[in-house]
């Protein structure tokens, strides 16, 4: 193992401080749509008080199938006619089924329990670590309690996705035999051979190398910054596009770890923060006319999804900004008033997903309280929304959904990863304390689930969407085909 800073002292550094007032063109919906009340992206606090929320909103999407279960984690995956539910933990431990619920979607109107995964990794609580390899078929996750966790990681076999063999039952799946990592989050390389693991604090970054998986090794260790999150590849895994929990990207050579180089070194070629939206959660990186772009969610703060022009490693350009109305910063009182009680997230997204790496046409985000979000993406300059699935609330819902981020989290019920955004609106002279103020006012602590969380990557699947949030489990959703047609090469791009 090589444990060295990368090093970041000959990165170029760029602080970009505009806030976009831009929004995505609202959807048409169609005459069977159960269309939002309120602005674009919100539950307002009348629907979650009077139980409106709890039929849900929907926008030239229906939902055709579904598995309750008992929530559904932080991040899921899928390959094949499978999906993986990630786990929660102290939730991943109780029943009816612990671990990673593994899911047969072979019949997407009727997806049911295939089994479950309980490695110590499985039952630690995956966070947002749990990722596949369609190359390889790998399946691999970390076990990650509460934000950050160390040692525990599994690799399965996946071929059989209905049936994961496990492929390491020594290091990284034996409490005896812990690997030298942390992990909040992680993802692969492009060809599979490693799995990148990042920690919140510290930003520790590891590569394992899993050319024989068996036997998993730490090839090298960095610190590019002091709290780093998701992250994306190119497609010859030579970059890593590396989130900034702070606020920001960075992007890194990850050259020498992908030849094997005997003592690799890991620059940072350059490093972007921003002031619009913090919590940065990952990268999908695409193409444009061969161009290389990134679709950057931020999970905090009301920054949206940042459109990126990566062509020059160095000097890497905000080129758009995907916002909904009701993250505007003249919108932040309504926001506050709605969300007071919804929990610690509010209307920001978390993971997105592109339906193919070349010249995208659509991409789908998981937007917290908003649901899913599909956006028409040809052109990213110019990007508007086409639909939307906003699940039903599981309002004082406390029962069985033990697996539930937003349960077991909801102890706090004010909104309080928004306190930059709205700060921001106050010292800007467009916050009315008036609108802010309302019924929920005084629901600071004691969330009552009046809107799902949904945080999980969409997965592409022709017209269909196969979606998790943390209340309601697993959806099919269909697109109406006069919303989306898909494209031929249609492949589900998420990053890592």
């Amino acid at each position: 193992m090589v444990a060295a800073p990368a090093p970041s002292a000959f990165a170029d550094v760029q602080v970009v401080q505009d806030i976009s007032r831009s929004t995505a063109a609202r959807a048409t919906c169609d005459s069977g749509s159960s269309p939002e009340t309120g602005v674009q992206g919100d539950v307002p606090a009348a629907d979650r008080d009077s139980g409106r929320s709890t039929q849900g909103y929907h926008c030239n999407i229906t939902s055709i199938g579904s598995y309750a279960g008992n929530g559904g984690g932080v991040v899921s995956a899928s390959l094949d006619s499978c999906v993986y539910i990630g786990s929660f933990f102290p939730g991943s431990l109780t029943g009816p089924a612990v671990g990673v619920q593994v899911l047969d979607v072979s019949d997407p109107r009727n997806p049911v329990l295939a089994g479950t995964l309980t490695e110590p990794a499985m039952l630690a609580g995956t966070w947002e670590s749990l990722k596949v390899n369609s190359a390889r078929k790998l399946l691999v996750a970390a076990g990650v309690p509460i934000l950050t966790g160390a040692g525990l990681l599994s690799i399965y076999d996946i071929s059989d996705c209905k049936h994961p063999r496990l492929l390491n039952p020594g290091p990284g799946s034996t409490l005896s035999m812990p690997l030298p990592i942390t992990a909040h989050e992680g993802g692969f390389s492009p060809d599979g051979n490693t799995y990148w693991s990042s920690g919140t604090a510290p930003g520790l970054v590891s590569a394992v190398d899993l050319t024989d998986p068996a036997q998993p090794r730490v090839v090298w260790q960095g610190l590019p910054g002091p709290s780093m999150h998701g992250m994306g590849f190119s497609a010859d895994g030579n970059r890593m596009y590396l989130a900034n929990n702070l606020g920001g990207m960075s992007i890194l050579d990850t050259s020498a770890v992908q030849r094997r180089d005997p003592n690799p070194v890991v620059p940072v070629l350059s490093e972007t923060t921003w002031t619009d939206g913090w919590a940065t959660q990952h990268a999908v990186p695409v193409t444009y006319g061969g161009k290389p772009y990134l679709f950057t969610p931020n999970e905090a703060g009301s920054g949206g999804v940042k459109v990126i022009d990566v062509s020059d490693d160095a000097h890497p350009r905000i080129v758009n900004s995907i916002k909904l109305e009701i993250d505007l910063p003249e919108n932040a009182d309504t926001a506050l008033a709605s969300s007071m009680g919804g929990g610690i997230f509010s209307y920001d997204p978390h993971y997105c997903t592109a339906d193919r790496p070349a010249d995208p046409t659509a991409l789908a985000c998981a937007w917290f309280s908003s649901g899913i979000r599909v956006f028409d993406v040809r052109d990213p300059l110019h990007i508007r929304e086409i639909g939307y699935y906003n699940p039903p609330a599981h309002t004082n819902d406390n029962d069985g959904l033990g697996n539930s981020p937003h349960k077991l989290v909801s102890v706090i019920g004010a909104p309080v990863l928004s306190a930059p955004a709205l700060l921001r609106a106050v010292t800007s002279g467009v916050f009315d304390p008036a609108q802010a103020a309302g019924p929920r006012t005084g629901k600071v602590l004691f969330g009552d689930l009046s809107a799902d969380w949904c945080s999980s990557p969409p997965r592409w699947q022709g017209r269909q969407l196969w979606v998790s949030c943390t209340d309601n489990t697993y959806m099919t959703l269909e697109l109406d085909p006069d919303a989306y047609s898909a494209p031929v090469d249609q492949q589900t791009t998420v990053g890592s």
